[in-house]
């Protein structure tokens, strides 16, 4: 028996409605699929990211998921491969990890990326990217770690950037960045590590960031001459702590490069500013 007008409308629109639920499965896995295409892979590591081989990418290598549903973690450091990041891997809006490292990836890093909202570590150290950090990576709140050094990065660091008030470590040094270190840095009392050396920025650190450092977790800071030994009144009272805090050059007139050394708060009650050489310690 033949299904009537009203019932073969019904199957249709069951039909079109389970397309649709496992186009939406697949989307993460053509995101995916699309990326390796765009990469060069010498060492296979990508082999597994395949359609014809398994259509969730919960089973392919160097990925991880929340249920065997989602991607949350993608893991391919020092894996060799080359090419562009695709703007499509924005799409991801799930992914927490993304670890990237010690590879030859090209291009830009795509404004997309602004939309990975649950994104926790993005990992690209020590690649080949060139052009801007992105603004849109300010909008990305669960932030905690972003390492881009080591890249061929130009341009400004974006002001945004300082929205971000879950970071822990922001390293940017090793690129070719220029312009001022944003004041808004100062909003992230969350920061510890705050690494610009090796680029061409300009030699002021401003106030609100060496705030971070002397009432807050900041343990390093980027100068032009190297970090110095700097004992002064503003350390005084976390004397006792044990911490171990780096403050930056530019509070005293720089006239030579120094020795990176750290300052030991448990020594500086008592002790008078300025220079001391590492051969004193």
């Amino acid at each position: 028996m033949g299904m009537g007008g009203p019932q073969l409308a019904a199957a249709l629109l069951t039909g079109i409605v389970a397309l649709a639920v496992l186009a939406g499965c697949n989307t993460e896995g053509e995101i995916l699929y699309a990326q390796r295409l765009a990469w060069q892979d010498p060492n296979n590591v990508l082999q597994s990211w395949d359609p014809a081989r398994g259509a969730n990418p919960c089973d392919w290598y160097h990925v991880d998921c929340e249920h065997g549903k989602h991607v949350t973690s993608i893991y391919l450091g020092n894996g060799a491969i080359s090419g562009p990041l695709i703007p499509q891997l924005g799409g991801l809006k799930n992914l927490q990890y993304l670890y990237l490292y010690q590879n030859e990836l090209n291009g830009s890093i795509p404004t997309t990326f602004g939309n990975l909202t649950n994104l926790v570590n993005l990992d690209l150290q020590h690649n080949l990217l060139t052009g801007s950090i992105p603004a849109s990576l300010g909008a990305i709140s669960t932030l905690q770690n972003l390492r881009l050094d080591g890249n061929k990065l130009t341009g400004a660091i974006p002001p945004s950037l300082g929205n971000l008030t879950n970071l822990v470590n922001l390293e940017l040094q090793m690129n070719a960045l220029t312009g001022s270190i944003p004041a808004s840095l100062g909003n992230i009392k969350t920061l510890q590590i705050l690494r610009l050396s090796e680029n061409m920025l300009n030699d002021t650190v401003p106030p609100e960031i060496l705030a971070l450092a002397t009432v807050g977790n900041l343990s390093e800071l980027p100068d032009k001459c190297g970090l110095i030994n700097f004992l002064g009144s503003s350390l005084e009272t976390g004397a006792s702590t044990g911490n171990r805090v780096r403050l930056p050059a530019h509070l005293l007139t720089c006239s030579k490069p120094q020795t990176q050394v750290t300052v030991v708060e448990s020594l500086v009650a008592g002790s008078q500013q300025g220079w001391m050489p590492e051969s004193e310690w």
